[in-house]
């Protein structure tokens, strides 16, 4: 048997405030075309139709072997599927709500399986929450034993179901029009992933689902010399000291290694290429805002800063006391960690002629 898919798309999305849930972005691809694109590699479907709303103008590309064809549909959905039936050619149709992206190739085989000329078939799902029933003030409870909520798609014999779909034109779905014209309604079974997406909701949720996360960790690291007649600066912070970091900037090395996890893990260049020292704007250059400005670079290409750890490495002066002014500080960007350990004595850092600091940062975005 040879099937054709329609697709009703012909909404015009009263209940998502007026915008057309068919046309709308998921994950790269308009919401109609991945059912549309699962059907085109489904064997035994020969043609895809899809109807638009009216008076609406639409040109795909199409990379497909088989053919796309676009009609228009009408105010009622009953009239969009006419519209649909007639302009497909074979002899039996699948018919599917454009607002279902997830229905797989696995459930449309099992329909075409089940389908004949006498008895249509449709995906159904046992009714899982309680049910009620809402009458004015009055709220009835309903036994939900033997129910079933329907899906699409819904496969019958196309010149049989053009006759029942003219013939009832308020049923709610294709297969109470097909059972109203006398039919045989047989059943597969549904999928939970392929939920109609109705509400604003519905779409926040496929997007959460279809939307690849990705992940990635970068490691940063500074090392300055303690001196006097420097200021002592931490994560922005001004910590009194007889010594402080010697560098062209403010030698924040805590905000320098977390900038250089952060672009790491952005895959940017580091802040000696970005900032350099040769580069006389950034002498005495508050690294905060240097931080701002990395902050606004690595968002700019997509990703959140999730998490940073660091740890100074110093053996003068003592650091704990200051260590949650300087997490609020650095918090402002994003969430920190802080730790600061003694160098036990052992090298520069141990014998109070330097500091160090190891830090990582893990980012994250969401990518197709």
């Amino acid at each position: 048997m040879m099937f054709s898919f329609v697709i009703v798309a012909g909404g015009k999305g009263s209940r998502m405030g007026g915008e057309k849930k068919q046309f709308m972005n998921l994950c790269g691809r308009e919401l109609w075309r991945w059912s549309a694109e699962t059907a085109a590699k489904t064997p035994g479907v020969r043609e895809i139709v899809l109807v638009i709303p009216e008076g609406e103008n639409l040109n795909p590309s199409w990379p497909h072997d088989i053919p796309l064809i676009i009609t228009h549909g009408g105010s009622e959905r009953a009239v969009s599927v006419l519209n649909g039936l007639n302009a497909a050619s074979c002899s039996y149709v699948l018919v599917h709500d454009a607002a279902r992206p997830f229905a797989t190739q696995k459930l449309f085989l099992a329909l075409m399986d089940t389908v004949t000329e006498n008895a249509g078939a449709v995906p159904v799902l046992p009714v899982a929450d309680a049910l009620k029933r809402i009458d004015g003030e009055n709220i009835t409870c309903v036994n939900r034993d033997g129910l079933y909520i329907t899906q699409t798609p819904q496969v019958f014999h196309r010149l049989r179901l053009i006759d029942a779909v003219r013939d009832n034109p308020l049923a709610k779905d294709e297969a109470e029009a097909w059972t109203n014209a006398g039919g045989i309604l047989r059943k597969v079974d549904g999928e939970r992933m392929n939920f109609k997406i109705t509400w604003q909701e519905d779409m926040t949720t496929a997007r959460a689902l279809t939307e690849q996360k990705i992940t990635r960790t970068g490691l940063g690291y500074d090392v300055h010399r303690l001196v006097p007649g420097r200021k002592l600066i931490l994560g922005g912070v001004n910590i009194p000291s007889p010594l402080g970091l010697l560098g062209h900037s403010d030698a924040d090395l805590l905000t320098h290694a977390i900038m250089d996890a952060v672009l790491g893990a952005a895959g940017l260049d580091d802040i000696g290429t970005i900032f350099p020292a040769s580069d006389e704007r950034y002498r005495g250059a508050d690294s905060i805002e240097l931080l701002r400005e990395v902050m606004r670079l690595v968002e700019a290409d997509g990703w959140t800063v999730e998490f940073v750890d660091a740890v100074v490495i110093a053996q003068v002066p003592k650091l704990n006391a200051y260590r949650e002014a300087i997490k609020n500080n650095l918090g402002k960007f994003f969430a920190v960690n802080i730790k600061f350990k003694s160098a036990e004595n052992l090298d520069d850092a141990g014998r109070g002629l330097s500091m160090t600091c190891h830090a990582a940062a893990t980012l994250g975005r969401h990518g197709e």
